[in-house]
């Protein structure tokens, strides 16, 4: 499939991160760099409430009402310069960005003793992936595993090391409670990719 070729709404669009029966040592993380090795983590997707983690299983995180701005940040830098009008522009180092992801609040999801809730604030580092659907799979599991998974409707897929840095709930009092979920980037944005 290829990547998405025409103009629509990507709201299937899907945030996943890996969770694999141990974490992945820092060489592994290291070694990681093509799209096949990266959708390989993402073969069997599992619920965060009493899912069993494995070799290649994920969890999606759900209900996000509002992705962030995704990709690498520019790496320009305004710099005055005395007697001009206006700045110079030189090329500087971007820094990493954290991503906030706003969703949907549902306590069980995210709650200790889930996996996505004892993942908030443990010190390791995952594997996310980002991607962006203008149209709803069969399931979100990469299309080597089932072949009517996430490659069997145009997409782009993005990948990244983390951390789940935080949550920060938001009552609400006349809509739906809101979390704030913290992400850390640990390395570059690897992508875009399709299967």
């Amino acid at each position: 499939m290829s990547h998405i070729s025409s103009i629509g709404a990507g709201m299937f669009s899907d945030m996943a991160v890996s969770i694999p029966t141990s974490p992945l040592s820092a060489g592994a993380l290291a070694a990681l760099n093509t799209a096949g090795e990266f959708q390989d983590l993402f073969a069997v997707g599992i619920e965060s409430v009493g899912g069993t983690k494995g070799a290649a299983t994920f969890v999606r995180i759900k209900n996000v009402r509002e992705f962030p701005s995704l990709g690498t940040p520019p790496n320009i830098v305004n710099v005055p310069v005395y007697g001009q009008k206006t700045s110079q522009q030189i090329q500087g180092q971007s820094d990493a960005p954290s991503i906030e992801l706003t969703l949907n609040y549902i306590p069980s999801e995210w709650a200790d003793g889930t996996l996505l809730g004892d993942a908030v604030g443990d010190g390791n580092q995952y594997v996310f992936r980002f991607a962006l659907l203008n149209a709803e799979p069969t399931t979100y599991a990469s299309e080597a595993v089932p072949a009517n998974g996430i490659g069997s409707v145009q997409n782009s897929q993005y990948y990244w090391i983390g951390k789940i840095e935080a949550i920060q709930v938001n009552p609400q009092l006349t809509d739906a409670n809101t979390a704030t979920v913290t992400i850390s980037m640990q390395s570059a944005f690897f992508g875009a990719f399709t299967e």
